[in-house]
């Protein structure tokens, strides 16, 4: 037997398992779209936690995680005839060969580059009115701003080149501290935002992605903050009752382990 074959085979026994349980487990037969959802979402997080990890173990299980929740929806949606298995790997195949005609027609493209934009024109082309109409709207704000900006890339609203970026950066930053000079909460809030939005679109010029790159920070700071927690506590001394200075040794500390 093939790898594919034993692939297909694997699939068809969480198939099986699937009915199975949504026919005898109490748990099972309860849920619906809308019980499943927040569960999915916390999936995809653990998910991108793995990843950011490294650890391959992990991905395999999350993944692992995320296909049990497909298979339940489409489970779910053959219950009631609108939608089976079958309907949701035909509509992938067909909409992956038709937004690939460099590969399935006689569409020539010379980088990744003119592969997105043709993706982008094809969905206009499809009904939709608005680049920007695939950014979930229940996306986090960070991830949404990189979504967006991406989207727009796609149709050629970008800038030229990073050093532009940049003074893009510098120029919101500047009208942030006249507001905050200002004393005006509401505009500061505004200009933060546009500090924001522009750093996450420089992020995209230096090849970085933002989200990524402030979880890796999260991670660092929190691995750090919790070495001057147990320093603190082999002294039998409360963070509270130590002085920045002291905390500052054992930060020192941990930046260099």
């Amino acid at each position: 037997m093939n790898s594919k074959q034993l692939q297909l085979q694997s699939f068809e026994r969480l198939l099986t398992i699937m009915d199975e349980l949504r026919e005898k487990c109490p748990w099972d037969r309860k849920q619906t779209f809308e019980s499943l959802r927040h569960l999915t979402i916390e999936e995809t997080y653990e998910l991108g936690d793995a990843i950011l990890n490294h650890d391959l173990n992990e991905i395999k299980k999350e993944l692992g995680d995320l296909l049990l929740h497909i298979v339940f929806y489409a489970k779910i949606g053959s219950e009631s005839d609108s939608f089976d298995m079958a309907d949701v790997c035909n509509e992938i195949c067909d909409k992956l060969i038709h937004r690939h005609p460099h590969i399935y027609s006689d569409t020539v493209v010379t980088d990744e580059e003119e592969v997105k934009q043709n993706w982008e024109k094809l969905k206009l082309k499809e009904g939709k009115k608005s680049v920007l109409e695939g950014v979930p709207k229940s996306l986090p704000a960070l991830v949404k701003a990189s979504r967006i900006q991406d989207k727009v890339k796609g149709v050629g609203f970008d800038w030229e080149e990073p050093h532009q970026v940049w003074d893009k950066v510098q120029e919101e930053l500047n009208e942030l501290q006249v507001e905050v000079a200002a004393g005006n909460q509401e505009k500061i809030e505004a200009e933060f935002g546009d500090v924001l939005f522009s750093m996450i679109n420089y992020a995209r010029f230096l090849n970085v992605n933002p989200e990524d790159a402030l979880e890796r920070t999260n991670k660092k700071f929190i691995k750090r903050f919790q070495y001057l927690e147990s320093k603190a506590s082999e002294l039998g001394k409360p963070l509270m009752d130590m002085t920045l200075a002291e905390m500052d040794v054992f930060w020192n500390e941990a930046k260099k382990l």
